[in-house]
């Protein structure tokens, strides 16, 4: 039945004002369920150029930057975080300290590889709370493989430089670089037909495991420390593997369909393609709720990708980022930053085209851009480029900037996150307490 409203009955027959409250003006009892709420970071590697990057004015009166242009029909959308900082990497080298720790908040261990230290990063805080509730916990994307070995100049472990997600201290999250294969083991959690696809990847993935370990007792030192960097990786990919085959009864179902006729290429053309299917996946996760979970990397640490397909580019992305303040250098960074804020600008406008009841994907998200480096050839971890987008279930009012005082801490914004999506805390790394005027 259809509830009455009391103001209905007031402009009835005067005997009407005489009725006694009804059963028929309560609230309805059956509202469909809450919508999930989502949260998602991309990860750009080598700072921004600074002189394009942030907004002018505050609060609701603000003017997007040139490197922010690409978001302008979704700025009612994103929340721009100026003044923020990561004190945990302010510290060690130019790049590894700081872009482990953009999720953890935590000053990673030096080591060469045989025993990585870092923290629980945001995503898998969160991941903890959702994991029963979906039949992925998390989904670790990016688009270049995992490196390996030491970086002589500096002697960290590439490993650092190649995971943003990491599930204990000791724990980097396997990353998946093949859409292909990430859409099939998308459709296989949504249509249930994990169980052949799940046998034969524990097959394998012990199969390997055995040949690393044994292989481990019969080289030298430093190779030794390759293996345990491979093998600290697997461990997560172990875990997820035997989830999937484990046939565990779970009420869980889709909230769309998945076809298994649908899936990308499995050899994207090029680098722009790659990224699309990768955030095309993220999307398609997220609609499905068979995630609420998910982190991005477009490039290692240090990544040096070639953006000539960009017109008026001409070098690789790290070579720019130390642009010296060489003006074609500095033009040249602009593009490669905002050719990325299109991409995000991409992911954004995917999810407002899910309607979810009356809201979208995209209202009961919280996707995350950020770079571990402000200003890429001086290595500064100060005011770092920042920007969150979407509702966050109704907790986040987007269309502003916020700018805190100098050195506000990055965890501030994750104590905020974690608890907009439903798994609080009181500290995260060096909190102080939730962002101030960030959620509603």
């Amino acid at each position: 039945m259809k509830p009455i409203s009391r103001r209905t009955l007031l402009r009835g027959a005067g005997v009407s004002l005489g009725l006694p409250w009804l059963e028929a003006m309560a609230a309805p009892t059956s509202a469909e369920p809450k919508s999930p709420v989502r949260v998602a970071a991309l990860y750009m590697p080598n700072g921004v150029n600074v002189s394009m990057w942030k907004p002018e004015g505050q609060g609701a009166a603000f003017s997007l930057s040139p490197t922010l242009e690409p978001l302008k029909d979704l700025k009612k959308n994103i929340v721009v975080l100026s003044n923020l900082w990561n004190e945990a990497s302010k510290g060690g080298d130019g790049h590894y300290v700081k872009e482990a720790a953009i999720l953890t908040c935590t000053t990673i261990k030096k080591t060469p590889g045989a025993d990585i230290a870092n923290g629980i990063s945001m995503d898998q805080m969160a991941a903890q709370q959702a994991r029963l509730h979906t039949p992925l916990p998390s989904m670790e994307l990016g688009v270049t493989p995992v490196a390996i070995g030491v970086d002589a100049v500096v002697g960290y472990t590439r490993v650092y430089g190649s995971h943003i997600a990491w599930s204990s201290p000791t724990t980097p999250l396997a990353r998946e670089i093949n859409p292909r294969s990430v859409y099939e083991r998308l459709y296989g959690a949504a249509s249930g037909k994990t169980g052949n696809s799940a046998k034969m990847d524990t097959l394998l993935l012990d199969r390997v495991l055995s040949d690393a370990n044994r292989l481990r007792g019969k080289v030298g030192t430093g190779d030794r420390v390759r293996l345990d960097e491979y093998l600290s990786v697997m461990r997560s990919l172990e875990e997820r593997v035997q989830r999937a085959g484990s046939g565990a009864a779970n009420p869980w179902k889709a909230r769309v369909p998945i076809d298994g006729k649908s899936a990308p290429t499995d050899r994207p053309k090029d680098h722009a393609e790659h990224v699309r299917l990768m955030l095309d996946m993220i999307a398609l996760a997220f609609q499905s709720d068979t995630t609420r979970v998910a982190t991005m990397m477009f490039g290692n640490s240090v990544s040096n990708v070639s953006f000539r397909f960009l017109e008026g580019v001409s070098a690789g992305h790290h070579d720019v980022s130390h642009h010296q303040n060489d003006p074609d250098k500095l033009r040249q960074y602009h593009l490669i930053n905002r050719w990325h804020v299109e991409q995000y600008a991409y992911l954004l406008r995917r999810l407002s085209e899910m309607k979810e009841g009356d809201s979208t994907v995209l209202d009961n998200s919280m996707v995350l851009f950020a770079s571990a480096l402000a200003d890429g050839n001086k290595h500064d971890p100060h005011r770092l480029p920042v920007i969150l987008g979407g509702g966050g279930g109704g907790r986040i009012a987007g269309g502003r900037h916020l700018e805190f005082a100098d050195d506000s801490p990055l965890a501030n914004l994750y104590v905020s996150m974690l608890d907009a999506f439903g798994a609080p805390v009181e500290r995260f790394g060096d909190s102080t307490g939730p962002l101030a005027g960030l959620l509603a």
